[in-house]
């Protein structure tokens, strides 16, 4: 059984990825700073999207680590909706854009994330964003997004 299907050129992946990219780091730093707000927080960190450090000592009293979690997930959640209005295989740039995500955190961060919480949390989104396709196929179906997907990279 042969595969049957058109194979993206390497310039067109390396564009999705980019913009899958921008649009996850975008995702994360707006979801991030309506949490702060919403957490009242009193400084915002500009690292949040690659803060590994902040463990949870009382869940109920650290507001930043809350915070970190929240977005995270939501990020996750929001972006692998958003992929599917850019790319046909979410869940492969999904991946990619986690594996990538980790590197940029350790090379932010100087050091290689050893944390529990933030792995278990990760690999949790990571299990998720597999699903989403399923999903997005589906609401791309009914929602026309794949004609308004092929008019934009006309």
């Amino acid at each position: 059984m042969a595969f049957r299907g058109k194979v993206a050129d390497t310039r067109t992946v390396l564009v999705h990825l980019l913009l899958c990219l921008v649009i996850f780091y975008s995702v994360y730093y707006m979801i991030g700073s309506v949490c702060f707000g919403a957490f009242r927080l009193e400084h915002f960190d500009g690292l949040i999207p690659f803060d590994f450090k902040t463990e949870p000592t009382n869940l109920e009293s650290n507001s930043k680590y809350l915070v970190n979690l929240l977005s995270m997930e939501l990020t996750y959640f929001c972006s692998g909706l958003l992929f599917a209005a850019v790319v046909r295989w979410v869940w492969d740039y999904a991946l990619t854009v986690t594996l990538l995500h980790v590197l940029l955190t350790s090379l932010v961060m100087l050091e290689f994330p050893l944390v529990w919480q933030w792995w278990l949390a990760l690999g949790s989104l990571a299990v998720r964003s597999s699903q989403v396709p399923s999903f997005t196929e589906t609401t791309r179906t009914v929602l026309g997004l794949s004609v308004i997907r092929r008019a934009c990279l006309r």
